[in-house]
C-alpha cells in the first residue's frame, strides 16, 4: 500500500474512533438526562458502527479497484498471469528434461 494511501486509511482509523468515543459520550449523558432511552442509545451506536463497517467495505473496495488500474497502467502481470507462466515454464522444463535424457532402448 502507498504511504499516501496509509496515510488517508490511518487518518480515516482516527476519525473513526474519536468520533465514536464522542457519540458514546453523548449518548450517555442523553441516557442521564432521560433524554433517550439506554435501548434508543444503543441503536444509535449500532447503527453508527454498521455504518462505519459499510464505508470501510466500500473504502477496501475502491481501494483495491485504484490499486489494480494503477498495476495495469505499470504493466504489472497479475496473479492469474504469473500462474500461467509458472505452469508454462514447467511444461517447457519438463520438454527438455525429455529431450535431454531419452530413455534408453533395449
Amino acid at each position: 500500500m502507498s504511504d499516501y494511501l496509509k496515510k488517508g486509511f490511518l487518518l480515516g482509523i482516527g476519525a473513526a474512533v474519536s468520533g465514536k468515543e464522542k457519540l458514546e459520550q453523548k449518548l450517555k449523558e442523553l441516557v442521564e438526562k432521560n433524554e433517550i432511552t439506554q435501548e434508543q442509545a444503543k441503536s444509535v451506536m449500532d447503527n453508527f458502527i454498521e455504518k462505519g463497517d459499510t464505508k470501510k467495505q466500500e473504502w477496501t473496495s475502491k481501494q483495491k479497484e485504484q490499486t489494480q488500474k494503477w498495476a495495469r497502467e505499470i504493466g504489472l502481470a497479475t496473479k492469474e498471469e504469473v500462474d500461467e507462466l509458472k505452469k508454462r515454464v514447467s511444461a517447457l522444463e519438463e520438454k527438455l528434461s525429455d529431450e535431454n535424457n531419452p530413455i534408453e532402448e533395449e
